[in-house]
């Protein structure tokens, strides 16, 4: 990790692409989204930490240690605790109201996330941090966020069985090309393509919400094939297929 002096130097830089700001009651006519890489592995940061980062002990033994660190977390969360890593704290929360002292937990009423907060050492980083605007993103359509509502987690992971919330522009699915719909894909040279099924609950061009399927362990992206041009009496000839810049983690 970039050591942080009293000298305002720049350690590191962020991608952004700007897209017409549709929010309401927000000044200004673009908001910047981070133009993402894919997701890294414990593996990539820990050969990071290698090649870069100077670490002089064995890899295999660090990648072990690391899973073995976040597992140990993870089941401590389970328990109630949180965790605090120095950059950032994880903590469980109960979702949803109950309506008497008495009232049993349901799994459904007060579904169980984690919540992240960013901590002061982190937050210094970010003074230091450069970002190169990149032009204006594509604006026929795009994925904004992508909310996995069995976690509260923005743009980050994919519960299978939970519900998701896209929110975007033009996203929409309509047409009658049977390919038109939600999917999540894996990246790569052999990449999996999963069709959300069943009925959305919400179809609208800024908001979309469904069932996550059924999917494997590993990293994937939200894709929307759809028709819809903007306006409901003109259709696209052929689907457009929206993808989402970030990459969803199923563990």
């Amino acid at each position: 990790m970039a050591l942080i002096n009293n000298v305002n130097e720049v350690l590191h830089r962020i991608r952004v692409k700007l897209y017409p700001n549709y929010l309401p009651h927000v000044e200004g006519a673009y908001i910047a989204r981070t133009d993402s890489e894919a997701s890294l592995s414990i593996e990539q940061v820990c050969a990071a930490l290698k090649n870069r980062g100077g670490f002089t002990g064995n890899y295999d033994d660090l990648v072990e240690d690391v899973r073995q660190f976040f597992d140990e977390a993870a089941y401590q969360l389970c328990d109630g605790f949180s965790v605090n890593t120095g950059y950032f704290s994880i903590h469980p929360n109960v979702g949803g109201t109950f309506n008497a002292v008495n009232e049993a937990h349901d799994k459904e009423k007060h579904p169980i996330g984690f919540r992240f907060r960013t901590l002061a050492a982190l937050r210094t980083l970010a003074e230091h941090i450069a970002v190169e605007v990149e032009g204006l993103a594509e604006v026929q359509g795009y994925i904004d966020e992508f909310i996995d509502i069995s976690t509260g987690a923005l743009n980050e992971t994919a519960t299978p069985g939970g519900l998701f919330k896209i929110s975007g522009h033009k996203i929409k699915v309509a047409g009658e090309d049977p390919a038109c719909g939600v999917y999540f894909v894996s990246p790569g040279e052999n990449p999996q393509e999963v069709k959300v099924g069943g009925h959305l609950a919400e179809n609208a061009a800024s908001k979309v919400i469904g069932i996550i399927p059924s999917l494997s362990p590993g990293v994937w992206k939200g894709v929307i094939k759809t028709q819809f041009s903007g306006s409901g009496s003109t259709s696209l000839k052929a689907p457009r297929i929206i993808e989402s810049s970030f990459t969803l983690t199923v563990a």
